[in-house]
């Protein structure tokens, strides 16, 4: 895992490439990389690469970076992993390429000069890449097909810049801040910004399974490089077959994640998906594994360490621990907002932020995390609800006319509104519009409270998450074949929370302390496969989340550990915000930058809070964001 910055200027009025510069902007990921660092200026002085390195496949100096092939036409700054590099690498031998190290980015250097393109759908991996053909003048960046990995461009006035967090791009003395005032309402309706773009204006996201070619006259092209195979014969499988399928597809998943020069281990709360990761992993080594869980101090409502010690114990792992209390976690908010680049609206950035540095210290580098498991098998709460509503009622209520759907919204809004009711109003809105149901779990503060929450001047801002939704859900409904509701829902979540919420805040957050995440769950193979699994597949008896996973994992994991209740890895916001966190929190808020400037309603702040403490509402996380935004605002721009 690294951080990688670079510069094309195919028609800048004052040309900028320097070494100096690049390692300014590189400097800015030292986090990212502190074991090794590079930068390269190509010839004619029309681009430059710049990397910071976190060794861990061959640590000698042969893994250096920028990396460029012998002949001197490609150069190539990458950050991730390619765990079927040894294949690929005696692919390339064969047709006669001749290594210089033991690394996977030599492998991708020469792979790129033998199949093009093609070399990425080879790849087995996470990866955020670019590559310079210095015959040609052009420069290609690719992101994996997930969204593991980040990747940020900047393209203006004959100039394009990109790097692994923004922070990087903003040293550029070209690129001023301001605000993208569009993506405001999306990153307050789903914690996070869009998959396309940031909340700093003119800063974008290259997409996950997306491939950016720079042309030498500045042409930009961007496609999709991936999308998830249609798969027919998944539906023949019995549910014996598909159990063994997923058990097969995660024990392969897990040992190539296994690659490493380094300690390695598994965060452990105790819950179905790092058990699994530690069971399968258990199975693979001769060492114990090295296992790491966080907890809240005086919180054992959102504490699982029992859970966790039993299944360390069950496989003699190597088990750490930290314990967090509020006063631990306050200081720590401003130096999230640093690392995240952007508002990331998910509080377990907190205890995550712990686990890292909990994880670094102990001198492990390399870890598995269980992101992605919970999308593929329905194991969010709100999936399972939403599933339910749209069988039971939405199908039918959708069949009465559309005047009448929202007529009947006008009448009962006053009611709902006056009992705090939002969320739920918010599925009446939805009707009325003829907007889809199924929003994600990112949703926190819905258009019918943006309504209240953004003042007058700014209120046409409201109705640009909902034209985002459906865009998401137009995307979903195209991935397969007439997919079903649940096929839908699940490639609805990997378009947009998981890549730009879950993983950026694993890469992020990890990052920040040094330590390189890897994610079995979401092996592409796994994700192609669940995917096409059907319904009667996915949940087998219509109602128990992750049923299909859990019935998989009996063979290697105890019956107490498979099917205990849902605990979920959460940190203890609507308790700090009712409580010690509270007058912080609301007058932070209150005293920001879009309050004062009129652009959020002080009214609408303190009712959130009333909500939350009067009327005991789970408003903590919907605060947090509006706190992180606050955070963040003054961090970058300094809240003028």
């Amino acid at each position: 895992m690294c951080g990688i910055v670079g510069i094309v200027e195919y028609a800048a009025a004052e040309p900028s490439i320097t070494d100096h510069l690049l390692g300014r902007m590189s400097d800015r990921l030292a986090h990212r990389g502190p074991d090794d660092a590079g930068t390269w200026v190509a010839p004619n002085r029309r681009c430059g690469l710049g990397f910071r390195r976190l060794a861990i496949i061959d640590l000698s100096p042969a893994g250096h970076q920028p990396m460029t092939t012998p002949d001197g036409r490609y150069t190539i700054v990458f950050n991730g992993e390619i765990y079927n590099h040894r294949e690929l690498r005696a692919e390339l031998e064969a047709l006669g390429y001749r290594y210089r190290s033991r690394t996977d980015t030599e492998t991708i250097l020469y792979g790129y000069a033998a199949w093009g393109e093609g070399v990425f759908e080879r790849m087995h991996g996470m990866w955020a890449l670019a590559i310079w053909d210095d015959h040609t003048g052009e420069l290609v960046c690719a992101r994996d097909r997930i969204g593991k990995k980040p990747f940020y461009w900047w393209h203006r006035d004959g100039r394009f810049i990109f790097a692994s967090e923004i922070k990087a791009i903003l040293e550029h003395p070209a690129c001023t801040r301001e605000v993208e005032w569009e993506e405001l309402p999306t990153y307050l309706c789903f914690s996070m910004t869009s998959h396309e773009r940031t909340l700093f204006r003119g800063i974008a996201k290259l997409p996950a399974a997306h491939l950016l070619r720079l042309r030498s006259n500045g042409e930009l092209e961007l496609r999709q490089y991936w999308v998830p195979r249609y798969r027919p014969e998944v539906g023949k499988l019995s549910l014996p077959e598909a159990q063994e399928e997923i058990l097969r597809l995660l024990r392969q998943a897990i040992a190539d994640r296994m690659m490493s020069d380094v300690p390695f281990g598994v965060f452990l709360s105790g819950g179905l998906d790092s058990s699994i990761n530690v069971a399968l992993m258990a199975e693979l080594m001769d060492r114990p594994v090295d296992t790491f869980t966080v907890g809240f101090q005086g919180l054992e409502h959102y504490n699982e360490h029992a859970y966790a010690r039993r299944v360390s114990k069950l496989f003699g792992t190597a088990h750490h621990e930290v314990l967090i209390t509020d006063r631990d976690a306050l200081p720590v908010l401003e130096q999230l907002v640093w690392h995240e680049d952007e508002p990331n609206g998910d509080p377990v950035c907190i205890p995550l932020f712990f686990l890292a540095q909990l994880t670094r210290a102990s001198g492990t580098i390399v870890i598995q995390v269980g992101e992605g498991s919970d999308e593929q098998f329905v194991g969010y709460p709100w999936m399972l609800r939403e599933w339910r509503l749209w069988r039971r009622w939405w199908r039918m209520y959708q069949k009465l006319p559309q005047p009448l759907r929202q007529a009947l919204y006008v009448i009962v809004k006053p009611f709902f509104q006056q009992r705090g009711a939002y969320r739920a109003l918010d599925y009446v809105r939805r009707s009325a519009a003829n907007d889809p149901l199924y929003w994600g779990g990112g949703v926190d503060l819905v258009p019918v409270y943006l309504e209240l929450l953004l003042t007058r001047q700014w209120a046409e801002l409201t109705q640009l998450p909902r034209r985002y939704a459906q865009k998401l859900h137009d995307r979903a409904a195209a991935a397969l074949p007439d997919p079903t509701l649940l096929q839908q829902m699940v490639w609805y979540e990997f378009q947009h929370r998981l890549p730009e919420l879950l993983l950026m805040r694993v890469d992020k957050i990890t990052m920040a302390h040094s330590v390189e995440a890897r994610v079995p769950f979401l092996d592409y193979r796994l994700v192609e496969f669940t995917l096409n699994l059907p319904d009667h597949l996915r949940l087998p008896d219509g109602k128990t989340p992750k049923l299909l996973l859990k019935r998989a994992a009996e063979r290697i994991l105890p019956g107490d550990i498979i099917y205990r209740p849902k605990q979920g890895f959460a940190a203890p916001v609507d308790v700090w915000m009712r409580t010690v966190w509270h007058d912080y929190a609301k007058q932070t808020i209150l005293d920001s930058y879009f309050v004062r400037n009129g652009i959020i309603s002080r009214f609408a702040v303190q009712h959130l809070f009333y909500l939350l403490k009067h009327k005991q509402q789970r408003l903590g996380k919907s605060i947090y964001a509006l706190l992180n935004l606050t955070l963040w605002h003054r961090r970058f721009f300094g809240d003028c």
